[in-house]
């Protein structure tokens, strides 16, 4: 068995661990302070970071205002107003975070975490809400969904940026009129795929050159986009998505002819593929036909519970794209020793990439739901009493905010000597 490839590590301190850090708290305020422009946002933006880092059963408004400043009702209602109608430009946060994040987490080969993020919601008034898949509760139910990209590197993960899915019928049907003007939706919002917002956070960070990232990976939801897939091309990233078992590629590229011109119409154009040669496989199915000798045993660390031992195997083949040949490839398998559960992705990275570093790329996709988890257990990221458009993106932000302000402190804390 091969020594541990290591991954990401998960951030080693609790909000009980920096309950008493107010000073540390104050400072990482301090950042972010000069982009909120009034006295009384700088002031509950502060407020809403401390709740937020509270060791509270719940973060919601007014349990936080509790915990902060005693339950006051201003208090309260200062965090409720900053929230809901405060006319803060939250993008101009977002982007110092990743200035930030680039500080600390930044690394050459970076890797760019996209992934959903469902909340179960049962006001049929909050903006957004309808009977959907929920992956918090694993099941469709009443909820929010929205998309999320992380940054993740040897130093640790975190979240970067976040879009909210709005389903169609609350922008196009007629019904939803009241409601979309209650829960302040822009007017000129139009209905997005998720792989479509993933792709838009990703060339705002690719554009903002504030924090290196080479590679990114996802699930099959957007690793079978093939528009998704485009984008990261011409961003000059390398993909690691998780593919389908029904995905087709060649072992060896194809041959190609141009059909004869017949003498009327128009002169063929287009290629295609040679009569009587070879079809393209399944990728379940080139994977069933590998010898035992064409898979390595590897130890990656994956995931909360420890390393994770699985046989993987890397092909360069030929993509398909319009039943036509497209790029070479790699094609990298993953097959748990346990579970013998066949995963796979089709990676764009170049020809000399090492099994080891897709061994790590494959290992990338826990970081993400690592964020997820810890967000919403100890930072109420599903916990926000707003109803709008503003209040989510705000709360979001500065749930976000308050991730990294712990993995930040996981990283410092941890370098500082034993006194």
């Amino acid at each position: 068995m091969s020594d541990l490839i290591e991954t990401t590590p998960r951030m080693e301190l609790s909000v009980h661990d920096i309950e008493h850090l107010v000073e540390e708290v104050r400072a990482y305020h301090a950042l972010y302070s000069p982009l909120l422009q009034r006295r009384a946002q700088r002031e509950a933006a502060h407020t809403s970071l401390q709740g937020l880092l509270a060791p509270l059963p719940r973060t919601s408004i007014e349990p936080m205002g509790l915990a902060v400043d005693g339950g006051a009702p201003t208090a309260v209602r200062a965090i409720q107003a900053f929230l809901s109608e405060g006319l803060w430009d939250d993008g101009r946060l977002v982007q110092q975070h990743g200035q930030e994040v680039e500080q600390d987490l930044g690394a050459d080969d970076g890797v760019l975490l996209v992934d959903g993020s469902d909340f179960p919601k049962q006001s049929v008034h909050a903006v957004g809400v309808k009977r959907q898949a929920c992956g918090e509760v694993g099941k469709r139910a009443n909820g929010q969904a929205g998309v999320c990209v992380g940054y993740g590197s040897a130093q640790g993960s975190t979240m970067l940026d976040r879009r909210w899915s709005v389903p169609a019928e609350w922008l196009t049907d007629d019904a939803y009129t009241e409601r979309r003007r209650q829960g302040g939706l822009p007017p000129d919002l139009t209905c997005k795929t998720k792989p479509a917002l993933a792709q838009e956070m990703l060339a705002a960070v690719v554009q903002s050159h504030a924090l290196r990232c080479q590679w990114v990976v996802a699930d099959e939801a957007f690793g079978g986009n093939p528009a998704f897939l485009d984008g990261v091309a011409e961003l000059g990233l390398w993909d690691f998505p998780e593919g389908a078992h029904t995905t087709r590629v060649w072992a060896e590229r194809p041959a190609l002819h141009l059909p004869p011109w017949r003498g009327r119409g128009r002169r063929p154009q287009r290629a295609r593929l040679v009569e009587g040669g070879p079809q393209a496989p399944t990728v379940l199915g080139m994977a069933s036909a590998l010898p035992v000798e064409a898979w390595t045993r590897r130890t990656s660390k994956e995931g909360s519970q420890g390393p994770m031992v699985a046989d993987f195997a890397a092909l360069r083949v030929v993509a398909v794209g319009d039943a036509l040949p497209g790029p070479d490839v790699w094609l990298v398998l993953r097959r748990p020793i346990e579970t013998q559960e066949l995963k796979t992705s089709l990676c764009h990275a170049p020809l000399d990439t090492p099994l080891e570093t897709h061994v790590r790329m494959r290992g990338m996709r826990w970081p993400i739901d690592t964020c997820f988890a810890d967000s919403t257990q100890l930072l109420g990221m599903g916990d926000e009493e707003v109803r709008g458009w503003t209040g989510w993106h705000h709360h979001m932000t500065l749930v976000m905010l308050a991730h990294f302000f712990v993995v930040r402190m996981s990283l410092r804390l941890k370098k500082k000597p034993r006194q």
